[in-house]
């Protein structure tokens, strides 16, 4: 019998030990074989639930990751999602908390993570499993069954969770975990909860398991019946349209897309997560599609009788609640998720983007596939009407109360003016966010996430280099922006990182501001203020609903029902970012953007930019619906009335 070697350790220890050894391998854009160590490092806020086991193990066990404290847990792991998505998945992070409230905090940026297709490893610690000293502190009891814990709640959050109550079972947990976090059709978040007890138990490991492992990022290619399918629906299209999805970066498949579209001369809209993946100016991109999409690609989408989805969920921003196409609209769908690819009715091309795309595009040259030069023409047309809208929209400028309209015209359009009364600021918001495209580096990467920002940018942002429009709208998580500029620069350090969010997200969550300050990581904070969840807001009021909630106005004596018309709440955001050691500019004027966009740049240090911005000046929507649960049965007229746009639109959609 052949003697196994074995090294004793502890599962903290061996847990480190065996993530400084994971490596992926795979082909890049170039079609050059890559191979680099996958786990760039740990993110660890400290607490008695992880401060000694683990903690211990990272002590010991630590070679060449990096380990960076957090300041919030979620915030942490956010910035984990963000590193991860501008890696294109290509490399990770983890993170590791206490048990109880931190490991809690994780769960909504767990969430983030495996509804985005992003992987994330969670290490949060966890109740004792022996039991002995329970109920320990930070520990939910359940009477009914003492071995459930709070991390529980990850397991609805995530693609793979497991809990090591033995430290021997950090072996096969862990390669489970590495199967799930290289998976480019099923990859997410993973969490492995971590006892307190079995952090510091020891075993006797087999040295093997700690050899270096290399995990091939394989490309699936598409089968021939698959092929078959696909070519038969597309070689009869009179007006297709492509979609760039996500995937379509993550698979590294922008020239292959590129060549496809310009090979067959089809045009293609952009999710939020595939845009960038081409640049913005390229003759057959119709730019945003869907609910905050504009004029080009929603037009075309209307009228398209093969939609070729690359990467996509077809969430329901991309269909505008399945209104979007017509009901009798084919869709090819390409991704290497069979759960994904069988969406809208589709026939499903299982497979990564550059095999089908490529092996689709060979077959349809066989037979000498070609849009009509109608098409380019309408093409051509749609993309002019769109990018003549979005050059008025960069040049929006306030004028006095009966010569200005704001873009979102609705209910609630006094606002505006009270807004100008109380803080005396002009600004339009589309003008701001113009003026911020054409100012800062064509390789500057910006990072949003949620509120009216989204709306904007992906139809209006004009992206000139691959890879630097960093959307998370697949969740659209609230406080994800700053979080995510960390994340992204630690991945391109050599590049700006501007995090484009609403004064609502920031109050929600910018801790990692800090850690930006204290690891030396130069993020920039585009802070568009409007005292207000503006995007929100205009989705109640436009809906027939009063304005509950949204709006940063003062408490009037003797109000309860949520609607705040008090004086507006003149938050200095600059003074918060230069508490924490950030170069600092407020901005009410588009000359006193400008020259802070310019001194930003000569910065070494973290920037804020606070920018006082007029509430419904974002833009408005082109072409486009979503569906929302207004009330069935209203007093309100105004309601019944967005009740009967609901119920006209949904008779003129796709119900599956």
């Amino acid at each position: 019998m052949i003697h196994m070697e074995t090294v004793r350790l502890t599962a903290s220890q061996a847990l480190v030990r065996f993530l400084e050894n994971q490596y992926i391998s795979y082909i890049d854009m170039d079609g050059n074989e890559q191979e680099h160590k996958f786990v760039k490092g740990i993110f660890m806020l400290p607490g008695h639930g992880n401060v000694v086991g683990f903690a211990n193990g990272v002590e010991q066990e630590l070679k060449d990751m990096v380990v960076y404290q957090g300041k919030n847990e979620q915030g942490m792991a956010l910035a984990a999602v963000g590193y991860a998505k501008q890696m294109r998945r290509k490399s990770i992070f983890a993170c590791t908390s206490s048990v109880g409230p931190g490991a809690c905090n994780m769960v909504t940026a767990a969430a983030t993570a495996t509804a985005n297709n992003i992987p994330v490893l969670i290490l949060p610690g966890d109740i004792y499993a022996s039991r002995q000293p329970d109920p320990v502190l930070q520990q939910m009891e359940q009477p009914q069954n003492l071995s459930i814990s709070a991390h529980d709640a990850f397991q609805a959050v995530t693609k793979y969770w497991g809990r090591i109550n033995r430290p021997e079972q950090v072996m096969t947990d862990m390669i489970s975990a590495m199967r799930v976090l290289t998976d480019t059709a099923n990859t997410g978040a993973v969490a492995i909860s971590l006892p307190q007890d079995v952090q510091a138990e020891a075993y006797d490991y087999p040295v093997d398991f700690f050899k270096k492992r290399v995990w091939r990022i394989d490309r699936r290619p598409v089968t021939k019946y698959a092929l078959d399918k696909a070519v038969e629906v597309i070689k009869n299209a009179k007006k297709p349209l492509l979609i760039c999805g996500g995937g379509v970066r993550y698979a590294e498949a922008h020239k292959v897309f590129k060549k496809f579209a310009e090979d067959f001369g089809i045009a293609f809209g952009e999710t939020q997560a595939g845009k960038s993946a081409v640049v913005w100016d390229h003759e057959l991109n119709l730019g945003g599609l869907g609910t905050t999409g504009g004029i080009a690609a929603n037009k075309l989408a209307h009228e398209a009788d093969v939609v070729i989805g690359v990467g996509t969920r077809y969430t329901d921003f991309t269909t505008a609640s399945k209104w979007l196409y017509r009901t009798d609209a084919k869709f090819v769908n390409i991704n290497p998720s069979e759960f994904q690819a069988y969406k809208m009715d589709a026939t499903p091309v299982v497979a990564d983007a550059n095999e089908a795309l490529t092996a689709i595009g060979e077959e349809l040259a066989k037979i000498g596939y070609h849009t009509d030069k109608a098409y380019a023409e309408e093409v051509a047309a749609l993309r002019k009407e769109w990018w003549t809208e979005v050059e008025r929209l960069d040049k929006v400028e306030y004028t006095d109360p009966e010569h200005f309209t704001p873009e979102c015209n609705d209910d609630n359009r006094e606002c505006v003016e009270k807004y100008i009364e109380d803080t005396g600021c002009k600004l339009c918001q589309t003008t701001v966010l113009g003026t911020i495209n054409h100012m800062i580096d064509d390789n500057a990467i910006v990072c949003a996430a949620a509120g009216s920002l989204p709306g904007d940018m992906q139809g209006l942002w004009r992206a000139r280099k691959e890879n630097t429009y960093h959307m998370e709208y697949g969740y659209s998580c609230m406080g994800y922006e700053v979080a995510s500029a960390l994340g992204a620069k630690i991945a391109c350090p050599d590049q700006e990182v501007y995090a484009m969010c609403g004064d609502g997200s920031f109050d929600m969550l910018h801790s990692e501001l800090i850690t930006s300050v204290q690891m030396g990581h130069k993020i920039n904070v585009m802070l568009f203020d409007n005292a207000s969840f503006g995007c929100i807001n205009n989705l109640e009021v436009s809906n027939g609903n009063a304005s509950i909630c949204t709006e940063k106005n003062m408490l009037e004596e003797g109000v309860t029902n949520g609607v705040h018309k008090g004086k507006v709440i003149q938050v200095d955001y600059a003074a918060i970012g230069a508490a924490y050691g950030c170069k600092t500019y407020t901005v009410k004027t588009l000359d006193e953007l400008k020259a802070a966009i310019e001194d930003s740049k000569k910065q070494t240090v973290s920037t804020l930019i606070d920018m006082k911005v007029l509430p419904k000046t974002m833009s408005a929507g082109y072409e486009a619906w979503w569906r929302v649960g207004v009330a069935e049965v209203s007093q309100k007229a105004e309601v019944q009335a967005a009740r009967k746009r609901i119920e006209d639109h949904l008779f003129e959609a796709r119900h599956y």
